[in-house]
């Protein structure tokens, strides 16, 4: 058993905000209630085993929030490990704050077949995170063919996804978005049109001037989220647009929201939106100052698009908050611009980003931070997280919202991020999954003495 006592329990699931205290037993959550100093109220199971170690965590001073869902990670196994694996990059979610991921399907092989999709999911239980992948949109990512979508659904895949690389036949991707509408599951889209792109990774404006390159221009990124939130409302697919980075995009997700709701169609809404931390926190200016660190895909825009992602991320139209965890050696990064890879690393900055950017400035409250991060991403991959819900699996984040610390020291096999030395508001406490710490802030101390639930 754990109690966890005296702190801020904020469940957005349940419209909870208030100090409470949490007991699990059993993997599960069994109580939550303003105070637990005994043993009155609870079931007779736990009852009969009331002198049994508990391990009590005393949360004065932290908000206890659902385990923080991110549902676009990349782990970079098989073929990459050298940037990451599933063990180290489990390590890193877990720092951060995560209960659960899903990871992209861009692997070495991809994950278009299902020894791969079983090699991904059997490592990933291996972990103390709960490891969720998506499969490839097409065989071999080259945009030709589609996979075996049924096969792999069957076999443990939760979506469906070329990230890294955009579709571009408008007729393969209906066929797609058909068929992941007959299996009720989410396919998610890397809006990026490569015809109209010199040098990606770099805004076309004042970074890719710095530079002497020609860049992204945002006509890449609005094109093809208009072609395909058409498509989406044509088909009735759960359509996830990955990592918005456009005001305009951010503007063409609000009205085909609101299209779908005024319609009265038969398909309900099933638009959604991801938005980075980095992009909500950082412009092409990163890029002038820190070079391949911030390159990415979509890249870093204008200030005007950074608002719009918060205004969009504050009324509901970008409705879930994905890190794109992006891990590159060293040596790749210190590439020059147009040679070094995209990608930032994110799991361990994520939570902090978010309180610092965005709660602390009163551009979200907890609450809607934390809906973002967890409820949202879990219900869009009907994934049983996201909440502190009595009998719900124990997936929760203790960490303290006042708190700073200097970014660095990291889990990740990398540490590709602009955000290295800066000082940011959240510090992570425990991350607790299924009951069991599987995160504790020193975790020397932790190892020593890591509790069941």
């Amino acid at each position: 058993m754990i109690l966890i006592k005296n702190g801020l329990v904020v469940d957005p699931a349940n419209k909870m905000k208030k100090k409470a205290d949490i007991l699990i037993y059993d993997g599960k959550i069994a109580k939550i209630a303003d105070k637990i100093s005994d043993m009155k109220g609870i079931t007779d199971d736990i009852l009969q085993e009331k002198n049994s170690e508990c391990y009590l965590i005393d949360a004065s001073g932290c908000t206890v929030g659902p385990g923080l869902v991110d549902v676009h990670v990349h782990f970079r196994d098989p073929g990459f490990t050298h940037k990451e694996d599933i063990g180290t990059g489990a390590q890193a979610a877990l720092k951060g704050g995560f209960t659960s991921v899903v990871l992209m399907a861009n692997t070495k092989p991809p994950v278009d077949n299902e020894d791969t999709l079983t090699y991904v999911i059997e490592k990933g239980k291996k972990t103390k995170l709960k490891v969720y992948t998506c499969a490839t949109v097409t065989k071999g990512m080259a945009g030709k063919e589609l996979t075996d979508m049924d096969a792999l659904f069957a076999k443990g895949a939760v979506g469906f996804t070329d990230d890294g690389i955009p579709i571009m036949d408008e007729k393969l991707m209906e066929q797609a978005m058909v068929k992941a509408a007959q299996l009720k599951v989410p396919i998610s889209l890397h809006e990026e049109n490569p015809a109209l792109i010199a040098n990606n990774g770099v805004n076309r404006g004042k970074a890719s001037e710095y530079f002497g390159i020609g860049g992204s221009p945002r006509e890449a990124e609005i094109s093809l989220i208009a072609r395909d939130l058409e498509i989406a409302l044509k088909t009735g697919a759960v359509l996830n647009i990955q990592h918005i980075s456009t005001k305009e995009g951010v503007e063409l997700v609000r009205q085909a929201k609101k299209k779908s709701a005024d319609s009265g169609s038969i398909h309900e809404c099933n638009i959604h939106a991801e938005a980075t931390p980095h992009h909500f926190s950082l412009t092409e200016e990163a890029v002038i100052a820190h070079g391949t660190l911030a390159k990415m895909n979509p890249p870093l825009r204008e200030e005007a698009d950074r608002q719009a992602i918060i205004e969009g991320l504050r009324d509901g139209t970008i409705d879930i908050i994905a890190t794109d965890h992006a891990p590159h050696s060293r040596e790749e990064k210190e590439k020059p611009i147009t040679e070094a890879p995209s990608g930032i690393i994110g799991l361990e900055t994520a939570l902090a980003l978010g309180i610092t950017n965005l709660v602390d400035k009163g551009e979200l409250s907890m609450e809607q931070l934390l809906e973002r991060m967890s409820l949202n991403p879990a219900k869009l991959y009907g994934l049983e997280a996201g909440t502190l819900t009595e009998g719900a699996a124990a997936d929760i984040v203790i960490f303290d919202a006042e708190a700073s610390q200097i970014v660095g020291e990291y889990a990740s096999k990398s540490s590709n991020s602009p955000f290295t030395g800066e000082r940011l508001k959240g510090v992570v406490k425990y991350t607790i999954v299924d009951g069991a710490v599987a995160y504790k802030k020193d975790m020397e101390a932790a190892a020593a003495n890591q509790p069941e639930g």
